[in-house]
């Protein structure tokens, strides 16, 4: 059997952004999320960038 697992990033209620297997996230709403991702690393990846652009979003820098 392979292993079809989906991972993504969800940003929590206190503005912290984490990354969950797809099973966690189906049927929930969510503010904000982004995926899905093939690997847990090409999400932890992803999420530096998200992280990276929201700080220069906060700070006001391009």
């Amino acid at each position: 059997m392979s292993d079809t697992q989906k991972w993504y990033i969800v940003k929590q209620k206190n503005g912290q952004c984490e990354i969950v297997k797809s099973t966690q996230v189906e049927g929930e709403e969510t503010s904000e999320r982004w995926g899905p991702f093939e690997s847990q690393q090409d999400a932890i990846a992803r999420r530096v960038g998200v992280t990276y652009s929201y700080t220069n979003l906060d700070t006001g820098m391009v």
